[in-house]
């Protein structure tokens, strides 16, 4: 697919994403890009997420962007609202173009590689030492989520 059918595909996602209402963390799942979202969706799902990261033993974050600088300000922008979330090694990080990136509470360590094709947002993973606890994958959510 050439890159013009693919910024048209992607337009026509974020209006269709911008259609669908957002009431529940259940209703990003779907989503490959994260959608815009109003001042109440956004305390309705971030009360909802708190309450699930709070449940968790750690989480993990994963983290698209369409660059490695947003992505890992996106990362920082957790950690700056939860103390208890920290990483290592943040300066070393990069990678060029779209990237992925992944971080991991319980160990500190992240990573980052380039990826083309990716939405944008972050997906918090809730884990659970526990193995008969299933883990929960929620988002995307947009971006600039945590800092607001």
């Amino acid at each position: 697919m050439g890159l013009e059918w693919k910024n048209i595909w992607l337009k026509i996602t974020l209006l269709s994403i911008n259609l669908m209402e957002i009431n529940k963390l259940v209703d990003l799942n779907s989503l490959r890009t994260a959608p815009e979202l109003s001042d109440n969706q956004e305390k309705k799902l971030l009360k909802e997420l708190e309450s699930n990261i709070l449940n968790a033993d750690w989480i993990t974050i994963g983290i698209m962007a369409r660059c490695d600088i947003r992505a890992i300000q996106a990362l920082q922008s957790i950690s700056k609202k939860y103390s208890s979330i920290k990483f290592e090694n943040l300066d070393s990080l990069h990678a060029v173009g779209s990237v992925f990136l992944k971080g991991n509470q319980k160990t500190g360590n992240v990573c980052i590689r380039s990826e083309n094709g990716l939405g944008e947002g972050i997906l918090i993973t809730c884990q659970y030492d526990k193995e008969a606890k299933e883990f929960n994958t929620f988002g995307p959510l947009p971006l600039d989520f945590f800092t607001k």
